[in-house]
């Protein structure tokens, strides 16, 4: 394993997953593997600090969304667990515009780039999504959509070729380019 670099966050919804089991396997799994691989902490919050299980997959959180204290991480991700932008709790939103006003590296994937706007993140900046999501969430109009798969504006870096969007449309998953386009950024 690398040398320890630092510690990223990894904010989690927990709002329902239309394929939980593929999220925490082919989405939480391989953004975490990277991030450790790479030398980074991973440390992982959400909103109640529940396991969230679906068959054989587990993820059990750190800390609650209330109990992080942004300035002890060097960058963020958030996977899109397929919840199709569901809000955050307001503890959890609160702490996204808290994460965005730091300037550090923040990756999100899908409708993770949904929360991302309900942050203010993308007014004025390039962000990726699917076509047809930037008409069903108002957000996202203060952004330029710039394409589904990996876009970066300064250290905003999105996704919006998530494991369950890849399959259910036969595209190419973006979520390890998206964890290694943070990755990079972490280590400018």
């Amino acid at each position: 394993m690398a040398r320890q670099r630092g510690k990223v966050l990894m904010i989690v919804s927990e709002a329902r997953s239309s394929d939980l089991e593929l999220m925490l396997a082919k989405e939480v799994g391989v953004m975490r593997s990277l991030l450790q691989e790479a030398g980074f902490e991973v440390v992982v919050a959400t909103a109640s600090k529940q396991p969230l299980t679906a068959g054989t997959e587990r993820l059990t959180p750190d800390l609650k969304l209330g109990d992080v204290r942004v300035a002890d991480y060097m960058g963020f991700i958030l996977p899109c667990m397929a919840t199709s932008g569901a809000p955050l709790p307001p503890d959890g939103a609160a702490l996204l515009k808290e994460v965005v006003a730091t300037g550090q590296p923040v990756a999100a994937q899908t409708g993770a780039v949904v929360l991302l706007a309900k942050a203010g993140a993308l007014s004025g900046k390039k962000y990726a999504i699917a076509k047809n999501w930037v008409d069903r969430y108002p957000e996202l109009k203060d952004g330029i959509h710039s394409g589904e798969g990996i876009v970066q504006d300064g250290r905003i870096i999105t996704s919006g070729l998530c494991p369950y969007m890849a399959r259910e449309r036969g595209w190419a998953d973006g979520t390890s380019r998206l964890t290694e386009a943070l990755i990079a950024e972490l280590m400018r």
